[in-house]
């Protein structure tokens, strides 16, 4: 039993006395342990609204991509539609103008990809 480390003065608790430099050297670690953990945390905060902005931001585009096609076909159509009733050709103007609106969006969309492409993120 001498094998034992001296206790607190009570017979038989079996918890060894520790010193403060034993204590301060466990708060130190753990103070460090904790600072890593924030700063992970704080880490996975930053990438995760900076995957939620990503999204938000390709979600943007998509419709505005969509509602260029929208808009351009939907304005070569009633170009079209328009030129048929004044001129008496139908369906030709329709046709054609329907083919120019269609080839107009996809311009459109792909000048508005190609500018994203570009930009650089801050």
């Amino acid at each position: 039993m001498d094998d034992r480390n001296k206790t607190d003065g009570q017979k038989g608790s079996g918890t060894p006395e520790i010193s403060d430099a034993e204590l301060s050297g466990r708060l130190e670690g753990l103070g460090a342990e904790l600072k890593k953990v924030r700063a992970e945390r704080k880490m996975d905060e930053v990438s995760s609204v900076a995957d939620r902005t990503s999204t938000s931001a390709g979600m943007a585009l998509a419709f505005r991509l969509g509602a260029e096609f929208v808009a351009g076909v939907l304005v070569g159509a009633g170009l079209g539609w328009g030129f048929d009733r004044l001129l008496g050709t139908t369906p030709w103007g329709f046709i054609v103008f329907l083919l120019l609106g269609f080839g107009a969006s996809i311009m459109n969309m792909m000048r508005a990809a190609g500018e994203t492409g570009r930009k650089t993120p801050s």
